[in-house]
């Protein structure tokens, strides 16, 4: 019989993060579940009173995430993978933007993931093995018009990821940076700010809702089962992308990054750097 694995994931309530502790529950693995919110929960934790802990939690506050992590260990006694899901959406351009809704972006979707990072590693060191799963957004290789803080503080959160990877990796613990498409998440209303739009950017602002069109995209369930065979992989991978549009998509943009460097590159090398 395999042994259940433990979950801990932030912004359980809904979205992806409620669609992997559904998936997770399902397969017969406990999973402590965290949010502000944990009234969308009730459901699950009613058909599964046994596997299912729900821990309120705001990441940004870092003595909290310390405790609700303490708890967590404690609740089944070790913790298997953790999933940095939580997060919210500032929309608007980058001149619009005020220095709060700046900080309150980068508060939730990088400061947030940092504080659990920072609380679980001794907790899986201290077990000799673990998966962290850090989700991003597949659109950590550049920003886009209206959503630059967002790509940004994602991006900022790859960077670290990275580095947390080769520093764990001595620990038997593995980090993967999670890197979904465009989900039917709660991250365009719930968890959605807007600035104060400037009349200056109304036509690019046109431009880019026709771009995006009216298509929610798929629901969030569909890519539980992408993320249950990552963490059953003996060597997961750093980055997974998460959506066959998306790939693509990110390859388009991969190789348009490599032929404007080449483009330049004669620029590029005449300095000795």
């Amino acid at each position: 019989m395999t042994t259940a694995r433990v979950w801990f994931i932030t912004g359980a309530s809904r979205g992806l993060g409620r669609a992997f502790a559904e998936a997770a529950l399902g397969t017969g693995d406990r999973v402590v579940a965290a949010a502000r919110d944990l009234g969308p929960l009730d459901d699950l934790a009613a058909a599964h009173p046994d596997d299912l802990v729900r821990l309120e939690l705001d990441v940004t506050d870092r003595a909290a995430v310390q405790v609700v992590v303490d708890r967590a260990a404690a609740a089944f006694g070790r913790l298997d993978i953790v999933v940095n899901n939580a997060g919210t959406m500032l929309l608007g351009m980058v001149e619009e933007a005020t220095e709060e809704q700046i900080r309150a972006q980068f508060d939730v979707n990088f400061f947030g993931a940092v504080w659990v990072s920072q609380a679980v590693v001794p907790h899986l060191r201290a077990q000799g093995h673990g998966h962290i799963l850090q989700v991003t957004t597949m659109g950590t290789g550049g920003g886009v018009a209206s959503t630059g803080f967002y790509a940004a503080s994602k991006s900022a959160l790859d960077s670290v990821s990275q580095a947390l990877a080769m520093e764990m990796a001595p620990f038997g613990i593995a980090v993967t940076i999670v890197q979904p498409g465009g989900y039917d998440t709660d991250l365009f209303t719930r968890g959605i700010t807007t600035t104060a739009p400037l009349p200056e950017y109304e036509p690019l602002r046109t431009r880019m809702a026709e771009m995006w069109g009216d298509d929610a995209g798929p629901d969030p369930s569909t890519a539980a089962p992408v993320v249950l065979e990552l963490t059953r992989l003996t060597e997961p991978p750093l980055r997974l992308i998460v959506g066959g549009a998306s790939y693509d998509l990110v390859q388009q943009m991969d190789q348009a990054r490599t032929e404007e460097y080449r483009t330049w590159e004669h620029l590029s090398r005449q300095a000795p750097g």
